[in-house]
């Protein structure tokens, strides 16, 4: 396993727009979202990394979507090349891991390339205004330590963001399994 970390882009950056097709092929587009707090995570289904938090990451979600939180997952992965994160496989996943979020197929690349992503797991979440405020790691949590996974970085974020504060700025990047590029 190699380690990639994500990219950091600047706190304040506005949120790339996107329409994508979730697994089973409907479109999802970003407007829908307009005026919620968004969490966008860049996760694919064969990530060690991914598969490592995948359960709570699926918890988290739900807990926090019925807070107000809205959620969508995008897997930028090649799976011409890696067929274990193609869309038939994502939805196997998807019900596996009772994710109730859309769970978006990013074939060309371009939205992972909008938002800089660069690893699975890569978190990003938006204010209400769809400006980010947080970039970076679930929680200390990785398959090689011996540490429970909590979400504990994230969480502090979206609970910052949904009582309308700003999360702390000091913020870990995410590190996992680099995108699969064309």
């Amino acid at each position: 396993m190699s380690l990639t970390p994500s990219t950091m882009i600047d706190l304040g950056s506005p949120m790339p727009a996107f329409t994508l097709p979730d697994a089973h092929g409907g479109d999802v587009d970003s407007s829908r979202f307009e005026g919620q707090p968004l969490l966008v995570a860049f996760i694919c289904n064969h990530c060690p990394f991914v598969k490592h938090i995948a359960d709570a990451f699926a918890d988290f979600a739900r807990e926090y979507q019925s807070k107000g939180l809205a959620v969508v997952a995008i897997n930028s992965n090649d799976f011409h090349s890696h067929p274990e994160d193609s869309p038939e496989r994502m939805i196997e996943e998807a019900r596996s891991r009772g994710y109730e979020f859309p769970y978006l197929v990013d074939e060309s690349q371009d939205i992972a390339r909008a938002f800089q992503a660069a690893c699975t797991p890569d978190f990003y979440l938006f204010d209400r205004n769809h400006l980010l405020v947080y970039r970076g790691q679930f929680d200390d949590s990785r398959p090689s330590k011996d540490i429970p996974v909590t979400g504990e970085d994230l969480r502090t974020a979206a609970d910052a963001v949904l009582a309308g504060d700003a999360p702390p700025t000091q913020q870990k990047p995410s590190m996992g399994c680099n995108i699969k590029w064309k």
